[in-house]
């Protein structure tokens, strides 16, 4: 295996994981994407960051989308070398719009760009890979497929995934609070209980087939099936804008839930002019970006 090519770029799509009901399974991707572009160079790496992360994120080899790239190289027994790398991030960093899964795949794509067989690194091995960079595969399988998906891992350990139908016309909002707001995954998961009640967990285990109808074509079934009692009330200490939000927007009739671990608010529907100008008055950000049905792909 040889490096084949000057140049490779990629577009990798935002996501959202749980989705209400489907704690660490169900995940979505939205028209809204990170774009990185890398070329093989003869000295050291170096990274170009434009938008979100720039002056704070690394600028070398320590950089996910670089060490994603190497790790790409290593699994199909190809040359490294050193890149220049220009990446112009959109996604929010701990928004829970799966920033961290976006730039492992982006980095294992742009490895598959760069490949005299970039047959070798296909997408169930970029699964693979970046689920091991991420930890867990919510997030990963809607960035590498597109679509909405639903993951799990085996008794081995080994992660998996499977398209879930979804009407690819559902209206979808994502409300992005100021950008002082942030919260790690790792923060949002500490305030979460070792056992639940079994009669929580029987509730999300039907919410979340209802949620998979209404995602299919069934919108009048969407406020029932974005309920949830396992993970968000949980989260109210560690998010208490973003669940007022979603607590006001769902006593108004729309399926809103937390998106990933927070803090960024999902809603399963277009919102009102005014609830969207209210919004924006308080520093939040309204995107209405589509679901992307494609997932990453080299450009």
């Amino acid at each position: 295996m040889r490096l084949a090519n000057e140049r490779a770029a990629v577009r990798v799509p935002a996501t959202t994981a749980n989705m209400g009901p489907g704690f660490d399974s169900f995940g979505m991707a939205f028209r809204y994407y990170d774009e990185v572009e890398v070329r093989p160079v003869v000295g050291p790496t170096s990274v170009t960051v434009e938008g979100v992360g720039a002056g704070t994120v690394p600028t070398d080899d320590s950089n996910l989308v670089v060490r994603a790239l190497r790790a790409g190289l290593d699994a199909v027994g190809a040359p490294q070398a050193g890149f220049e790398m220009r990446c112009v991030n959109r996604i929010p960093h701990g928004g829970g719009m799966g920033s961290s899964a976006s730039a492992a795949v982006a980095g294992l794509m742009l490895a598959r760009g760069l490949l005299s067989e970039p047959a070798a690194l296909d997408n169930d091995l970029v699964f693979a890979l970046a689920t091991g960079f991420e930890g867990h595969p919510d997030n990963v399988a809607p960035a590498v497929f597109g679509g909405a998906t639903v993951a799990w891992t085996d008794a081995q350990g080994v992660p998996h995934c499977a398209p879930m139908p979804v009407d690819a016309s559902l209206p979808v909002s994502l409300l992005v609070p100021p950008a002082t707001t942030r919260l790690s995954t790792e923060e949002a998961r500490k305030v979460l209980p070792e056992r639940v009640p079994r009669a929580d967990a029987l509730f999300n285990t039907s919410r979340a087939a209802v949620l998979m109808l209404a995602l299919a074509g069934r919108p009048d079934l969407l406020m029932a099936g974005t309920e949830d009692r396992l993970h968000q009330d949980y989260r109210r200490e560690v998010l208490p804008a973003s669940m007022a939000v979603m607590d006001s927007l769902r006593e108004q009739g729309y399926p809103a839930v937390i998106s990933g671990a927070g803090p960024t608010v999902l809603v399963l529907a277009d919102l009102a002019q005014q609830t969207r100008f209210t919004l924006e008055r308080h520093g939040w950000t309204v995107l209405r970006p589509g679901i992307d049905a494609v997932g990453a792909r080299l450009i």
